[in-house]
């Protein structure tokens, strides 16, 4: 098997013109990594060609120190003494302070493929504001962890834009950091960022046939099959139940005090999903939802990833738990004063119908429509075959 090498590889063994000679800046976290797991921070810091000034950091922190949804203070890196600017704080947009003395601002993030994750919505800013005063914007290109086959989900409803779905692409968008942030720029009428890619890869591959170090990619997604059940089970983040966060198991572990796992664990193998199982077990997360509060819920495990449709699999969970038990099933607003499913899902089409007791099946016949359009709308902009 051909390996895969990462922009990041690509870019340290031949510098290109867009990145020598230039004053960088640096948005990456724990996941910028080399295959031997040194930082991307000290690779460009150390580098005889590279002249790195700046740090950016997205949610989580440039170092991954920080808790979903804490906001993280400027300052300076301990290690390498290099200012960090946060685009998890006050803003989430560079301002032209952030930006100042730089002329190319560098971006390696291992993203996960699934649009409520924030990163995307941190590239996005990154490149409007870059495009705004002149800062040039170089994508040191990685692997979609679920692949750049798998498309699933309805695309973004503009009216339900927020920094956990920026833009009008499907749930599982099949993408790789670099081409999504050709396609934000493409519709966006922006100047189109440099892109490192990678060699090796394959829309085919998930990230276990890469052959790189896994590296969680935020605190919360500890393994492949974390990121394998994200889409399924982030929604809930939506709901009076947990998700598993607090738990050694987030998004793999899901529950509430008021559910009976043995009922919960029958139900989830009566939808009768491909390549998922579900046991049975009691919990109590250290933090978040429920914390410190005897859960009973179930630990899903995935036992055939390829055959795992991870989208439909999620609308009929949040389903099921609304249904179990609808007096203390909840859904929890947004400080927009939406349901912050309606969010998560990119429109309110979802809650509703789960509200209504409609028939999910015609959300995901008009979901594949639209998957179908954003196939043909991205093809412009894809990198790999």
């Amino acid at each position: 098997m051909t390996p895969v090498i990462t922009g990041l590889e690509q870019a340290l063994r031949n510098p290109p013109r867009a990145l020598t000679g230039r004053r960088l800046g640096l948005l990456t976290n724990p996941s910028g990594i080399d295959r031997a797991m040194r930082s991307t921070i000290d690779l460009f810091h150390s580098h005889p060609k590279l002249d790195l000034l700046a740090l950016y950091g997205p949610e989580h922190g440039v170092r991954g120190e920080a808790q979903a949804g804490e906001h993280i203070a400027g300052g300076r890196d301990l290690r390498t003494g290099l200012p960090v600017h946060s685009l998890y704080s006050e803003t989430r947009v560079p301002t032209p302070d952030m930006l100042q003395g730089i002329d190319a601002l560098v971006i390696d993030l291992q993203d996960i493929g699934v649009r409520y994750a924030t990163y995307l919505s941190t590239v996005a800013h990154v490149l409007t504001a870059s495009d705004a005063h002149g800062v040039e914007v170089v994508v040191l290109d990685r692997p979609n962890p679920l692949g750049g086959a798998y498309i699933a989900g309805n695309v973004l409803d503009p009216a339900f834009a927020s920094f956990v779905g920026i833009h009008t692409i499907p749930i599982c968008h099949g993408l790789t950091i670099g081409e999504f942030a050709r396609l934000w720029c493409r519709d966006h009428d922006l100047s189109p960022p440099v892109v490192i890619p990678m060699s090796g890869w394959s829309r085919t591959m998930t990230y276990d046939a890469t052959g790189l170090p896994w590296v969680f990619p935020s605190p919360n997604l500890p393994t492949l099959d974390s990121v394998t059940i994200y889409p399924a089970t982030c929604p809930i983040e939506g709901t009076t139940l947990s998700e598993g966060r607090g738990t050694t198991r987030p998004f793999e572990i899901v529950g509430a005090p008021w559910i009976d796992p043995h009922e919960l664990a029958d139900r989830v193998a009566s939808l009768d999903i491909p390549g998922i199982a579900a046991r049975p077990l009691y919990f109590t997360p250290t933090f978040s939802k429920h914390a410190g509060t005897r859960c009973g819920g179930v630990q899903f495990v995935i036992t055939d990833r390829s055959a795992f449709d991870s989208v439909r699999f999620g609308v009929l969970l949040i389903r099921l738990l609304h249904d179990i038990d609808r007096e203390q099933f909840g859904w929890i607003q947004s400080g927009s004063d939406r349901s912050f499913i309606d969010l998560l899902y990119g429109t309110d089409q979802v809650r509703r119908a789960i509200e209504h007791g409609a028939d999910l099946n015609d959300i995901a016949e008009r979901w594949r429509d639209e998957v179908q359009t954003f196939a043909d709308r991205r093809s412009a902009v894809l990198l790999y075959d």
